[in-house]
């Protein structure tokens, strides 16, 4: 835990977006940039390279804007920031108000569990009603959406300043229950916008699009950018279709989240709000929207998808946009989903499938982006039945994560893939401890013409099957003392990589043991008898050695 950590000083139930950006800021975790930055050519790229540049994880900050500018020429009275929702695993644990990262988890399920339904306020107590702009004062260049400084997340490729950091929040026509999710919009005028939703399988808003449709009406939406980061949370969140996500954030915040209907829509957003756009998505046709680079890692081509007349803009008199790090990966929205699913997969696993012997699960998030390659830690001797129904449980929790599913033991670390690959290699037979699921969803990535609709998925039994030799490293407590030596001799920083000592795998005997001590402390020349009265004159080359 950070020694600055303000979650120590004072216990809140939950904060808005700028009271989290103070949390930041006294935790070290702010970088503040008040000279002129263009939005639409050097704001994302700038926070970019601490992703791309070879910084470590645990420096990377949230970068709050304070003069945004655009190609142009114009000046913005709105501050953008980025990152403060994960751009390292400290500020998700901040902005999830717990104090250990074991707890991120467990206050999800309890949430999930245990949700609290908002608490509604009248508009005047509401910070995002200070300013509502509607009718003609949306219309003409300058105007509307084109007031907000939305940045262009990946210059040269995106086709327009993105919505990306968003909560995109619907109601249920037939059960007024909400969802709000996390869907790019596209700013194409002071007063539409496209929106990314249609791509996006099992997901809240498409249903409550498909239901309007079907009734011939519009569909009313409210577009949050910037608030509480409990609220925040939701969006990247797969929670099941039907629960609303503003009482899961009141669940994670341990009281009711107050909020406010919109201006000239019946939805609600939180009160404490910086920016929310409404208006509705047109159910009798598709638009072009795009090209964007997505957070599969690839650039998402145009295509159709739905469209959004503007109705109204209520914001914050003093304002704060959120626009989040993500294409590829690692990247800040990576972190976000890491942090909160693998310890609800791990759950899944262990509670809900009783898998006995699993330990961790890990998803792979570099360049990959969690969805692909997942890795499931079990306890050395765990029996090949629960391994394999480890295996093929992973593949029931989300439909479209899991297309390489490896079992390794708990002494591979799964963030080195070296130590994956060396698992493999040994303790692996691809003909007995491989197997191919068929027909799964293709799930998140790059779509074209060509992209086919179904997929298939790997899952590898790459634990030991038998007991093997010992890890050919020194002993722990060697390592340990050279590296001691190492310091003192002002050599430069090591950065341990595991596995950097050698350990016992099972093929191992207590002589053998006494024998390698001995020979550091200098008696391994009192052996040779030993060796010339157990000499084979019929020996069989290859054979294996027998144990003393």
């Amino acid at each position: 835990m950070n020694k600055n950590d303000p979650l120590q000083s004072k216990q809140f139930g939950y904060v808005d977006l700028g009271q989290h950006i103070e949390r930041l800021d006294q935790a070290g975790l702010l970088c503040r940039i008040d000279e002129p930055v263009n939005k639409d050519t050097e704001l994302h790229p700038l926070v970019r390279w601490q992703f791309r540049g070879g910084i470590a994880e645990e420096k990377r900050k949230a970068f709050l804007f304070t003069n945004v500018v655009d190609s142009k020429g114009k000046r913005y009275d709105i501050d953008v920031v980025v990152g403060a929702l994960a751009a390292n695993p400290e500020i998700y644990r901040i902005g999830m108000n717990v104090a250990n990262f074991e707890d991120i988890g467990p206050a999800w399920e309890n949430a999930i569990a245990n949700p609290i339904p908002p608490m509604i306020v009248n508009t005047k107590d509401a910070p995002c009603h200070e300013i509502i702009i509607q009718g003609h004062d949306l219309e003409g260049s300058g105007n509307g959406l084109e007031s907000i400084p939305f940045p262009i997340s990946t210059p040269g490729f995106d086709a327009a300043p993105y919505i990306t950091a968003a909560c995109v929040t619907t109601r249920d026509p037939d059960t007024g229950v909400q969802n709000m999710g996390t869907y790019r919009g596209q700013i194409k005028s002071p007063t539409r916008l496209g929106m990314m939703m249609l791509a996006n399988l099992r997901a809240g808003g498409l249903e409550h699009w498909k239901k309007y449709k079907a009734r011939g009406e519009k569909m009313p939406v409210a577009i949050v950018i910037g608030c509480p980061p409990f609220v925040n949370f939701q969006g990247p969140q797969k929670l099941p279709i039907g629960l609303d996500e503003l009482a899961v954030a009141g669940g994670l915040a341990g009281e009711p989240i107050r909020a406010v209907k919109g201006h000239t829509v019946d939805i609600l957003v939180p009160a404490e709000s910086e920016v929310v756009i409404e208006g509705f998505v047109d159910t009798d046709f598709l638009e072009p929207e795009g090209p964007f680079g997505e957070s599969h890692g690839y650039v998402a081509l145009e295509d159709y998808n739905t469209a959004v007349t503007v109705t109204a803009i209520t914001r914050r008199k003093k304002a704060t946009i959120m626009s989040i790090i993500s294409q590829v990966t690692p990247s800040e929205s990576s972190v976000i989903k890491k942090l909160a699913y693998e310890p609800l997969y791990l759950s899944h696993l262990k509670n809900r499938l009783s898998i006995k012997g699993i330990k961790k699960v890990t998803l792979h998030e570099a360049l990959t982006n969690l969805r692909k390659v997942v890795f499931l830690q079990f306890a050395r001797g765990t029996s090949k039945t629960e391994i394999w129904r480890g295996l093929n449980g992973t593949m029931t929790l989300q439909a479209a994560i899991g297309k390489f599913v490896i079992a390794i033991d708990e002494d591979i670390d799964p963030n080195n893939i070296d130590a994956v690959l060396w698992a493999m290699s040994y303790r692996c037979d691809p003909g007995q401890d491989i197997q191919i699921v068929r027909y799964r969803e293709m799930g998140h990535g790059p779509r074209s013409e060509y992209t086919p609709e179904i997929d298939s998925a790997m899952l590898i039994d790459a634990t030991m099957k038998y007991p093997m030799p010992p890890l050919a490293l020194p002993k722990k407590e060697y390592m340990e003392n050279a590296k001691k030596l190492w310091e003192k001799l002002g050599l430069p920083e090591l950065r341990p990589e595991s596995p950097w000592y050698g350990y016992d795998l099972g093929d191992w005997s207590e002589q053998w043991d006494k024998n390698a001590l001995d020979a550091t402390k200098g008696l391994w020349m009192e052996r040779d008898q030993d060796y010339i009265d157990r000499r084979s004159y019929d020996a069989i080359p290859n054979m294996p050695v027998k144990k003393n």
